[in-house]
This record gives structure tokens, sequence and C-alpha cells, in this order.
């Protein structure tokens, strides 16, 4: 099980050969790059510009635009579900997805800034939720068990430089359990990401609903 304790964490996209001998994907990192997510996660100035792009992430427009429910129901999410959501934000689809997955859930929000972790704790608490876990991780090395979720959610956090594919994925494949699910939107374009998921050989079987592509977990061993 997984703790509210972080400790300082280190990521290299790394210079080695790629996913089933591909060209890795390092997300636009130079090979060999550090990037200190413990250091970024309480950086002032990162959680302030932060802060204001959270202010865009809670706006009424924004909901009226993006219903989260409405894209929700692409995941294929149900009661009882373990969740884990990589890069929850301001929580925009952290309440929504509590809600579905109900009390019997379990919602895994993860996310290496500690504004949005302390403001989605807050809006818990308002909420009166209580079958979420907020976590300030880096999403690269959540430190969950092996085959411990149903479902994970890639939701606008890829791509994008902190999170590589080539080491996100074999991180998702390794905690969701032999029939999970991974779930991905998008925005506002692919970028070649759905491609690429399946080329990893470790997640198949995709289908698209409501512009969430979901794929099932392979048997492959990364």
């Amino acid at each position: 099980m997984c703790s509210d304790r972080c400790r300082r964490t280190e990521f290299v996209a790394p210079p080695s050969p790629g996913l089933r001998g591909e060209t890795p994907d390092t997300g636009g990192m130079e090979p060999g790059m550090k990037l200190d997510t413990e250091k970024l996660g309480n950086s002032r100035i990162a959680n302030l510009i932060f802060k204001l792009s959270g202010m865009t992430m809670e706006s009424r427009l924004r909901n009226w635009l993006f219903d989260p429910r409405k894209t929700l129901a692409g995941a294929g999410l149900r009661p009882g579900d373990t969740v884990l959501e990589v890069g929850c934000g301001t929580g925009f689809f952290t309440l929504p997805t509590a809600r579905m997955i109900g009390e019997t859930g379990h919602l895994i929000a993860m996310d290496p800034m500690s504004g949005f972790v302390d403001r989605v704790k807050e809006k818990l608490r308002e909420a009166g939720l209580a079958n979420v876990e907020v976590i300030r991780r880096d999403a690269l090395n959540t430190r969950l068990d092996d085959a411990s979720v149903d479902a994970a959610l890639l939701f606008g956090v890829v791509p994008y430089p902190t999170l590589p594919l080539d080491r996100l994925l074999p991180e998702m494949h390794r905690v969701l359990r032999p029939q999970g699910t991974l779930a991905v939107w998008l925005f506002p374009v692919t970028f070649g990401v759905p491609s690429a998921i399946l080329r990893s050989g470790l997640f198949t079987d995709q289908i698209k609903k409501n512009g969430v592509y979901r794929y099932r977990r392979s048997g492959v061993t990364p």
C-alpha cells in the first residue's frame, strides 16, 4: 500500500534502448537529463505557475465545455474499482472519479506538485469524500504494489517532458492487475501517443469512447 510520505525522488531519462528495442521516447528530455521532482514539487515559483494554470482548470467554463463525467464514462470505471490517477492537478477528474467508483472503491490521486495536492485534499474534505488517497509523488516511481490497481488514468498528462512514455508505460503495466485497463485522454491533439502505446507491446485492444483511448494490459513482461 502507498502512504503519504514522500522520499526524495530523482529520475534520469535513460540513454539505453527503448521499449522492444526502439529508440526511447524521452518526452523531449535529452538522454541523461536529470530532474529532481521533489525539488520541483516544492518550488515556490513552480507552484505559483501551476496555481495560475489551476485557476483555469477550475473555471466554470472548463466544466461547461468539458464535462468530466462524460469523459470518464469512456474509461470504463466500475463501482469498487481501485484507480490510479496520474497528475490529478486541482482535481477536475478526481472528485467525479471518486463518486463513480463509490464508497467501496479506492482512488489514488497522484501529483508531484505540493500546491495541487493540498488543493485536492481541501476539495475532498469539503465534498465529504473519504475514498481517495492523495499523494505527492513521481508517477515514474509510484512505489505502489505490483498488480494493485484495476485502472490507471492518464488524463491530459501525456505527452509531457517529465513523463516519458518509455518509462511511464512500464510502471503503469507493473501496477495494473492482469485484467487492468489504461485509460488515456489527450488534449488538444494526440501527438502519436495512441500508436506509441500499442507499439510498446505492454497494452493491447485499443478502443475509443468519449475521446478516451482505453487499453487492456497485456501479459508481456517489460
